[in-house]
Order: structure tokens, then sequence, then C-alpha cells
């Protein structure tokens, strides 16, 4: 007999918003809740604004690289605020929308750009983890400190993002089997934008991510993630599933990444126009706009929301030219969580040292 290659049967995509803004059947069966709606809705503005602001910046030699999270903006800001405050986060590179809803400013998030630091926040005060710049590690990372959760005996949700590429990275796989036979408390949240780089999923990969989450043992949902709303109730959802001591769990979110990989990238090279067209009708953004306008949203609402978008990428940028490069005794601050004699001597030596090199010169 042949072997079998049957994998289960793909998940149906959850949506409740269309992209001209009716509802879905699933969605009318839903209480939309406006307020809501508006929140994510503004949340999701001012990233983009930061995007095209900081686009601009690098391009003007202000920022070494940027890479843009245009088109994710729902995916990202629906799936934090469906989260409690107190649950760590592990973002990517990508997560800006996430970062700026847990109130990391834009000057911390341009340091690292700009190549000032490695991290311009604390994470433990945002619960929101540096940025990872080596794909997929930050999966890893998460079903780590997911561990410790459990041995803490909390009910805090880890949660992890990455994309579709990261997903074909051994230490996500890694990360999957090891929660999955750990019963952890992680989320992994997989933004599918399409392309890794500039691969995409029909060539990196046979089966879906939900599919293949199926076999470390992991629920899964199959969300769209330029609608923000459902991905909203679905990462509620499964954040009360991993919570309840259930064990890991995995949303995959259908979304797109409008711009390039990074501003050092040219999608045009790669990617067919007609289909950047047919999800820049999808744009999360326009999806959103529709249904609060349909519902009964005021156009001051969102001529105000543009005149606070605008605002905020100007003090952005403001924020961007007033940074200064770091003092280097500084880097001795952030070996240990607190000070060591150790670390405090070798500071002492390097501004002696420096002092003597100032002398010298």
């Amino acid at each position: 007999m042949p072997p079998s290659v049957t994998a289960p049967v793909p998940l149906p995509i959850i949506r409740f918003v269309n992209p001209d803004g009716t509802l879905t059947e699933a969605g009318r069966s839903q209480e939309i809740d406006t307020d809501l709606a508006r929140a994510l809705y503004r949340h999701m503005t001012r990233s983009r604004a930061l995007d095209r602001e900081a686009l601009a910046l690098q391009r003007q030699g202000q920022l070494a690289l940027w890479l843009m999270s245009w088109g994710q903006e729902a995916a990202q800001v629906g799936s934090i605020a469906a989260l409690r405050e107190s649950d760590m986060v592990f973002p990517s590179y990508r997560e800006h929308a996430a970062a700026l809803y847990r109130d990391i400013t834009p000057a911390q998030l341009f340091a690292q750009w700009r190549g000032i630091a490695h991290s311009g926040w604390d994470s433990q005060k945002h619960h929101f983890h540096i940025y990872s710049l080596v794909l997929g590690t930050q999966a890893l990372h998460a079903t780590g400190y997911a561990a410790g959760v459990k041995m803490d005996r909390s009910d805090e949700v880890v949660t992890a993002y990455f994309g579709d590429g990261a997903s074909s990275q051994g230490d996500v796989n890694e990360a999957l089997n090891w929660a999955a036979a750990g019963t952890l408390p992680v989320l992994f949240f997989v933004q599918n934008n399409q392309w890794a780089i500039s691969t995409p999923p029909a060539v990196q990969m046979r089966t879906t991510l939900t599919q293949r989450a199926a076999g470390f043992g992991l629920p899964s949902w199959h969300v769209d993630g330029n609608d923000a709303l459902a991905v909203h109730a679905v990462t509620r959802e499964a954040a009360a599933w991993v919570r309840s001591g259930n064990g890991p769990a995995l949303i995959e979110a259908e979304t797109y990444r409008m711009a390039g990989h990074s501003s050092s990238d040219d999608p045009t090279r790669y990617r067919n126009p007609d289909e950047f067209s047919q999800w820049e009708a999808r744009d999360p953004l326009l999806r959103l706009e529709a249904l609060l306008k349909a519902t009964g949203t005021s156009r001051s609402f969102f001529d105000e929301l543009d005149e606070e978008a605008q605002a905020f990428a100007s003090s952005s940028r403001e924020a961007c030219l007033r940074l200064a490069d770091p003092d280097l005794a500084d880097l001795f601050e952030s070996v240990y969580a607190e000070p060591h004699p150790v670390t405090s001597r070798e500071r002492e030596q390097f501004i002696a040292f420096r002092a003597d090199l100032e002398t010298e010169h």
C-alpha cells in the first residue's frame, strides 16, 4: 500500500467584516462594539502615520533601516488589544503597531533602527521584549519564558509574533514542539503576509500553517488578518484557552506585506502588480473606516483623527532628529538586572581610560 500523506482539512478563514465594510454572516451574529472598533482604528491610523514618516526618515539618512508594518496593522493591533497588559509579548522586527499599543514611543523604536541602541525601551516595564532581528529566535525565547510562567503558577499568556517565513526556521518548529510537549502557556501568532522576503508560501511549504500546528498537537485558528474585529475576537478566544492551562495555541492571520521586506528591498522585482492591487482593495484601515461610517460614526471623528495622525508623525520626526548618540559608559548598565561589582568596576576603568585618551589628544 502507498504511504498516506493526508493532512487535516485546512481551517476556514474567520471573518467578521468584508473588505467593503459590510458584515459577514459571522459578523452579523456578533455584537459589534463600536467603541472598540474606533479604538482599534485610532491605533492603526497612528501606526501607519509612523510607518510613512519612518520610511521618509530612512530615505533621508536619519535611520539605517526600516521594516514597514503597512498592511498588517489590523493583525497587530487587533491581537495585542485582546491581551492583558501584563501578558509578555515577544515580537520579531515589524511589530511597530503592537509596540505603539504598549506605549513604546517612536523615539524608543527609532533608537534601534538608527543604530544607537539594541533596544530603546524597558521590556519588563512594557511587557514587550526587544525586537528580534534573527529570524524566528523569539519563538524559542517566548517558549522559555512561558516555561518560567508555568513554574511560577501564573495565569500569564506569553505571545510570540512571527511571519510565514520564520515558520520554516528550525527555532520556530523546536518552539512549537517544546511548547506542546510541556503544555506551556504560549500563543504563537503568525502573520502570514504572503512573502518571506521574495518567497511566497506556495514555494516554501506544502501545507497551511494551521495544518502544521495540528502536527505538533496545537489547536489553531485561521483568521482574516485584515479584519481587526475578527482578529481581536479570535485572539481573545485563543488567549483564554491558553490562560486556562490547556497549553499552547496558534493563530494564522492572513494578511499582506504591502511594502518591501525592508527599506532596502524593491518588491516590484518579484511581485505581480495585480496581486498588490487585489490586496490594496482589502486594506485594513479602509475596511474598518467603511464599517464605522456605516454604523454612524461622524465625519468629525475621522477629521480629528487625521489631524492627530499628522501631528503624531511630525512629533515622531522631531523625536528622531533629537536622538543623541549614547554614552558608551552606559553599556555597562545593561548587563545585569541589578548593579554588579564586576561591571561597576569595569565601568570605572573604562571612564578612566577614556579620560586618559582625551587628555592625550
